[in-house]
């Protein structure tokens, strides 16, 4: 099969990493999940990868913590996911570089744009850990930059639903899915794609978002192939 994007930003939350024990990191279910990565690898996609650190801490319901410390907390749980999917791509045979936005060399590289790009050239998967490495932002957001800072060609955000819905499929089961979406149809009608930041900096840098579920992990491949998959936001 032939990839319809040539790179991509795949954005992972926590929580998808820990499987059904829904704390910490289940390598079972990581392996999975990076299978279709290595499997676009081999059809020569270059693929950025953003994760988040819900598995392990959210600083935002920590009502009684100093804000920039809890996430200053979540940005470090953040590098420990990376490091997981990191040692999973390996252990399949990909080769693999993390990049964290706080230094910490003596277990990642700093990020640095020039030099990420420059391993998606060589055909190595990026993992950027420590979110933007502010304080206030998501890794939403984190992703949105990062997609903007390498060029990718869209954002692919693997959730734990299987696309955007104009309400809560959980809670309400007429809930109707949406195939394709403008970005100024999610900002109208208050949709939950990403945090506002990140989707402004999408609209305003014209890169597109596949949203999509992560419980069947294929998905991703299949999307990145072009197949109709979850839900697509777009300018156009």
């Amino acid at each position: 099969m032939q990839a319809k994007y040539k790179r991509i930003l795949l954005k992972l939350s926590g929580e998808s990493l820990a499987g059904e024990q829904k704390t910490g990191i289940d390598f079972d279910t990581v392996l999975k999940i990076c299978e279709p990565i290595k499997k676009l690898v081999e059809i020569g996609v270059e693929i950025g990868i953003v994760v988040g650190g819900g598995n392990f801490w959210r600083g935002r319901s920590s009502g009684k913590m100093d804000r920039t410390r809890a996430d200053h907390m979540g940005m470090l749980a953040t590098s420990i996911n990376a490091l997981g999917v990191c040692d999973a791509l390996e252990q399949l045979g990909v080769d693999t570089r993390v990049q964290t936005a706080i230094s910490m060399r003596e277990i990642a590289e700093p990020y640095i744009r020039g030099k990420a790009v420059r391993h998606l050239e060589k055909g190595r998967v990026v993992v950027f850990g420590c979110g933007t490495g502010n304080p206030f932002f998501s890794t939403d957001t984190a992703a949105s930059l990062r997609a903007a800072e390498i060029e990718a060609d869209i954002i692919v955000k693997a959730t734990m639903v299987d696309g955007v819905y104009n309400c809560d499929p959980k809670k309400y089961p007429d809930a109707v899915k949406y195939d394709t979406l403008t970005f100024d149809e999610v900002v109208e009608k208050q949709l939950a794609v990403m945090d506002g930041t990140a989707a402004t900096m999408c609209r305003e840098n014209n890169i597109d978002i596949m949203v999509l579920s992560i419980e069947n992990p294929m998905n991703i491949y299949d999307a990145v192939c072009g197949l109709p998959v979850g839900t697509l936001v777009t300018n156009k």
